[in-house]
């Protein structure tokens, strides 16, 4: 799996990468097909807007790309959302995937 780590007024430190790799490795756990794994940082400059990191994530497959961003007061607990929103997403597909596989569609209840 590809990790790919960009910061936009946010300096990508060895802390920050470490973090980032624990938190991904469960998606991969999820979904072994995981291949690409894209993640961007920003640091939102402006005091109104609430958290103030953003963290971006797109996650490639084979056939599907999955996209998550949460905003949160560090990079870790922004992090922690976007993986949350990942899993549910992937979840939610391979559960689709393994019902149509198995003939749970709708004709079956007929």
């Amino acid at each position: 799996m590809d990790l790919v780590l960009k910061g936009r007024g946010v300096k990508i430190t060895d802390q920050i990468r470490r973090i980032t790799e624990h938190k991904i490795g469960k998606l991969s756990r999820i979904d072994p097909r995981v291949t690409r794994v894209e993640v961007e940082v920003t640091k939102e400059a402006n005091p109104r807007i609430d958290g103030g990191h953003r963290v971006e994530v797109a996650c490639t497959t084979p056939r599907r790309v999955f996209r998550a961003e949460a905003a949160g007061e560090d990079v870790a607990s922004a992090l922690d959302q976007v993986i949350r929103r990942l899993e549910r997403q992937i979840t939610s597909y391979r559960g689709k995937l393994r019902d149509r596989r198995q003939g749970h569609g709708l004709e079956s209840l007929s």
